[in-house]
């Protein structure tokens, strides 16, 4: 009985380690269509949902493009912290680009996605009005 309450402690105690510290409002962002050459930003808000304040040890962008901006100072237990990502939208077409996040003491980072479509704008041109079919 004492190895089976043991156990189930140790399970207990793994699944709480594995929780994420903080609780996002949304870990995905699209951005939809977007000009080339012109930078956009989208902000995920978390909220501290430890018993202790929470640090962010890294916020890792998957290539150059795709630049985090998180907060360096400790969030409060129940406060909410804000990461900023911004894409550089350099080269036309479907994007999709993960941030990955790691607290302090905590093992199992959280991946925010953003994705969209950066359009090249030179390709693209407002159809003219017929000027007769107006007049009609």
């Amino acid at each position: 009985m004492k190895k089976l309450l043991f156990i189930l402690s140790l399970v207990a105690s793994a699944q709480a380690f594995a929780q994420s510290p903080a609780k996002f409002t949304t870990t995905k962002y699209d951005f939809s269509k977007i000009k080339q050459n012109i930078p956009m930003s989208c902000s995920f808000t978390f909220k501290n949902i430890s018993s202790k304040p929470l640090i962010i040890e890294s916020a890792v962008a998957g290539c150059g493009c795709t630049t985090p901006e998180y907060p360096k100072e400790p969030i409060a237990k129940g406060k909410d912290g804000v990461i900023k990502v911004t894409y550089n939208a350099a080269n036309p077409g479907v994007f999709t680009k993960d941030v990955t996040v790691k607290f302090v003491n905590y093992e199992i980072p959280v991946v925010l996605n953003i994705t969209g479509e950066v359009i090249d704008m030179k390709g693209l041109t407002t159809p003219k009005k017929d000027i007769n079919s107006a007049k009609q």
